[in-house]
């Protein structure tokens, strides 16, 4: 929005010093824009060539953020043309020239606001070396700052519609799973009626709207960000609507220590929706590279495991984290038969018979279909509940030869043996891998959970023996892959501003002048994020990118307008002053009209906003102090002392010969 209204703020501020200047309403309407018209287009020209590389960003980060380089790129050419178009015809019909003659240029200096400014501009050109090293004291407080500040990647987003994955152990059948997912919609039906009586004040009425639950299997894709699990037994998912989005990140957070606290064995994860798609904020995932056999495959997985407990146990020692578990779950018990092959042989008995017979009587068979009118009930034929309630019972079993039709004890030709098993293995890459995931505590980001065990995992990883491997994903390495990529397209969308700025100012040493700027803006939006206590998220290091072409914007005109009063035959320090004055009420409608737009989304427009707002309200402030006092106590620099630039005095005709201040030094016209 600031960039949108700069053009035309501009544009009309300078019709209106032509009005008061004397001139007619139909000079004015195009004399005002035509002055500026250059600054202009090389200001949009810089925030364009800022905005368009963030088309390279990749991944579900560049999908999110594709339309905003087009839709600025649009936006910015057309407020250029409604500055030099529309707004003159505004103003021809519109603005009338003030009653009151407006004040000189050197009355200005004298008196009012623009006499306050005008005095701290002149002694932070005098005094220009401390106030360069106070602002390089500045900036590495900023620097403190941002070391203090909290990381995230995106922030869950706030919808009505929230969900609760429900994972079993792995060797639960599909009606265990059922069951345990009618108990997890009772408990939020119960939950919701208490948090509306609790709530009661905000009269919202119920709270729940909808509850829908797929069994053995995720449902259908809801969500951008949500991935839809496999079909598996142990798995159930319940979807939540609510009447109000508000309340769903109060909602979520009151529910989870419930369902944690009323169902055991069971895992139990309430999750609100995300705007970025990340499985699990927490997920460290160990994995085997060893080439080994069949023979050796146990003792490999049994090492995965071994590794894999030693994180979870870090995980579980930090006081930030919760709800901490491996991919794999629990190994399952199992009952396994082993048949003698000599004995089954006598007794004329096959592995198949043994398989079908320990089948038919522990699970059943299926021996017939019951119609009953349109349905098709099967018939399944098993042993007694007497007969099968206990693992020792497979010994009393029988079996049924398929040849002879005899039938003899199962204790007789097999054996039975009881192991511990891994009943679910996944492969990453082709390799066996095993994810361990935890949860932020309330409060709490994952980012200062992994920053307490960091040490303790690096030291892990150091230990690992040849052909394992420790890598952390999750939150923390989309942040890193996403910061990463923003970081590139910052450094991209500053080398184009910069050579934007050389074929405009025709000068290599400029363009770092009004550079110069922008490290302060950064500042500033650090500062507000720490004060607000808002973490340095995607969004906030989007809003600190955006700065830099707001803060070129007004340090391009700001240098149009000192050679402007250069070109009057102002001397050098009024020069800086001057120009200044100018630029400084269009600056300051164009950020207060932009920071008083953004405090309503900050405070109302949810958590994925508010980082990018207080970000850009942050860097806005202290970039337009930084512009108007910074850039000329540098430009002074550059010119009095380093002698880098070069400053010609023009004499004016009837003009009496500029006055410098007697213990400034000045490079003396060639």
């Amino acid at each position: 929005m600031g960039l949108l209204v700069d053009d035309p703020v501009l544009a009309g501020d300078s019709i209106k010093r032509a009005l008061a200047e004397g001139h007619p309403n139909v000079i004015a309407a195009w004399l005002g824009p035509t002055k500026l018209a250059t600054a202009i287009m090389y200001a949009t020209v810089t925030n364009i060539v800022a905005y368009l590389p963030f088309l390279m960003v990749t991944g579900s980060t560049g999908d999110f953020l594709y339309s905003l380089p087009i839709v600025m790129t649009c936006a910015l050419i057309a407020s250029r043309l409604v500055s030099m178009t529309f707004l003159p015809l505004l103003a021809y019909y519109l603005l009338k020239p003030e009653k009151k003659q407006e004040k000189s240029i050197e009355e200005m200096r004298e008196a009012g606001f623009y006499g306050w400014y005008a005095r701290i501009a002149r002694y932070s050109i005098e005094h220009r070396w401390k106030f360069f090293l106070g602002s390089l004291v500045f900036l590495a407080i900023g620097v403190l700052i941002f070391a203090q500040l909290k990381t995230a990647f995106f922030p869950e987003d706030v919808q009505y519609w929230s969900y609760i994955d429900v994972w079993l152990p792995n060797d639960v059948n599909l009606g265990a799973t059922n069951e345990t997912a009618l108990k997890v919609e009772e408990i939020v039906r119960r939950q919701a009626e208490k948090f509306s009586v609790e709530h009661a004040d905000n009269k919202r009425g119920p709270v729940l709207k909808y509850i829908t639950t797929f069994v053995g299997g995720g449902g259908p894709r809801f969500w951008f960000s949500a991935s839809p699990q496999l079909q598996q037994l142990n798995y159930a998912q319940v979807l939540i609507e609510v009447t109000d989005k508000e309340i769903t990140p109060q909602f979520i957070r009151e529910l989870q220590p419930v369902l944690t606290a009323s169902i055991p064995g069971a895992r139990l994860d309430a999750r609100q929706l995300l705007t970025n798609p990340i499985d699990y904020p927490i997920e460290i995932r160990v994995s085997s590279t060893a080439d080994v056999n069949a023979a050796q495959e146990p003792d490999d997985i049994h090492q995965l495991r071994r590794i894999a407990d030693q994180v979870e146990e870090i995980l579980r020692s930090s006081s930030y984290s919760e709800r901490t578990r491996n991919e794999w779950g629990d190994d399952s018990a199992l009952v396994e038969l082993t048949v003698d092959p000599d004995r089954a042989n006598l007794a004329g008995v096959t592995n198949m018979d043994v398989a079908n017979s320990s089948t038919a009587a522990i699970s059943g068979t299926t021996v017939g279909v019951f119609q009953e009118g349109q349905k098709q009930i099967p018939i399944v034929a098993r042993a007694r509940m007497a007969d099968r309630a206990h693992l020792s019972d497979v010994e009393n079993l029988y079996v049924y030869a398929s040849q002879d039709n005899s039938k003899i004890p199962l204790s007789q030709i097999s054996s039975v043996n009881h192991d511990l098993v891994t009943g679910r293995i996944v492969r990453y890459e082709q390799f066996r891998a095993m994810n361990i995931r935890s949860f932020p505590a309330p409060g709490h980001l994952s980012s200062e959970v992994l920053k307490q065990v960091m040490p303790r995992l690096e030291a892990l990883q150091a230990s690992l023996p040849p052909g394992y491997r420790m890598q952390i994903g999750g939150e923390y390495d989309k942040t890193k892959t996403g910061f990463k990529n923003l970081a590139m397209v910052m450094a991209i969308s500053t080398i184009a501003v910069f050579l934007a700025l050389v074929f405009q100012f025709k000068n290599a040493v400029k363009p770092l002048l009004v550079l110069a700027a922008a490290p302060y803006g950064m500042i500033g939006a650090f500062f507000a994020l720490w004060i607000m206590g808002e973490a340095f998220s995607f969004m906030a290091f989007l809003g600190v990118a955006s700065l830099v072409g707001v803060i070129v914007s007004h340090s391009i005109v700001l240098f149009d307008y000192i050679e402007e009063r250069h070109a009057v035959g102002d001397d050098f320090e009024n020069a800086l002053i001057d120009a200044g004055i100018l630029r400084l009420r269009p600056v300051l409608i164009t950020v207060f009209a932009t920071v008083l737009a953004l405090f309503p989304l900050a405070l109302h427009g949810g958590p994925l906003w508010k980082p990018l707002c207080y970000a850009q309200i942050g860097g806005l402030l202290i970039a337009t102090i930084v512009t108007k006092l910074q850039v000329p106590v540098m430009y002074a620099i550059f010119v009095l002392d380093l002698k880098i630039l070069e400053w010609k005095e023009i004499e004016s005709p009837g003009s009496p010969p500029p006055v410098l201040h007697p213990t400034k030094p000045f490079l003396p016209a060639s």
